[in-house]
């Protein structure tokens, strides 16, 4: 039986790769950092499919959490990381607060880090990091974000190494409504409107375009130390 854990699943992208998980019978452990998230999840998960679905609580940015998650002899095949958290990011540099770039690079960047340190032996097929199209088009206001998302690619080409024959990669999401949108403080349904039509494919992604992106590159073998753009064309704009 496949079984893959996730780390950010309780919402947005994360939980929309659960939801075609547990659809299909896969059994998903769902991680976070709050329980509540994580229990509402879990109820709407067992309600989908047959994959049994487990919880943690982690804050991936805390060793300590990250070891205990895949403490003891427990494997896992696949391993994705869709933690995020974008709290007083936006802004110009030089009002931006030392302690949220920390931070930002301890979630984004250390956190991914530290999952590839300690799922080393435990992940048996893949290990998935998110990053994020401010990698690529920085616009000037969350450049320590750009900067912890840019860090992934390099990341993932030095533990596809490290960590080989197990494959190591990243999806890169353009404008995609989840959550996260909700602590920017803006309209985001009049953003939607017009953002989407500055890409070329017209619309803003769903979790659920990035759902199978995350399944496309833990599927194919022959994947690994690679970033998956999946934004809409939003690189070209």
């Amino acid at each position: 039986m496949t079984e893959v854990m996730i780390i950010g699943g309780g919402s947005g992208m994360g939980f929309a790769l659960a939801r075609v998980l547990v659809a299909e019978g896969t059994d998903v452990t769902i991680v976070g950092r709050s329980v509540e998230r994580l229990d509402a999840a879990r109820a709407e998960l067992e309600q989908v499919g047959s994959g049994r679905v487990r919880t943690g609580r982690a804050d991936i940015g805390r060793e300590e959490d990250v070891a205990e998650l895949f403490a003891g002899n427990r494997q896992v095949d696949h391993v994705a990381v869709t933690a995020a958290d974008a709290t007083g990011v936006y802004g110009p540099t030089a009002l931006a607060s030392t302690d949220m770039a920390r931070s930002v690079l301890n979630t984004k960047l250390l956190g991914a880090w530290l999952v590839g340190k300690h799922a080393a032996g435990k992940v048996t097929g893949s290990l998935t990091f998110t990053s994020g199209i401010n990698a690529y088009r920085p616009n000037g206001s969350n450049t320590i974000m750009a900067a912890a998302n840019g860090g992934l690619a390099s990341l993932a080409s030095g533990l596809a190494i490290e960590m080989a024959p197990v494959r190591v990669n990243v999806i890169s999401p353009g404008w995609v409504d989840t959550p996260i949108w909700n602590q920017l403080g803006m309209d985001k349904q009049a953003a939607f409107a017009e953002l989407s039509q500055r890409l070329p494919a017209r619309r803003i992604g769903t979790p659920d375009d990035i759902a199978q992106a995350f399944l496309a590159v833990m599927r194919n073998q022959f994947i690994t130390a690679t970033v998956l753009h999946v934004d809409g064309g939003h690189r070209l704009t």
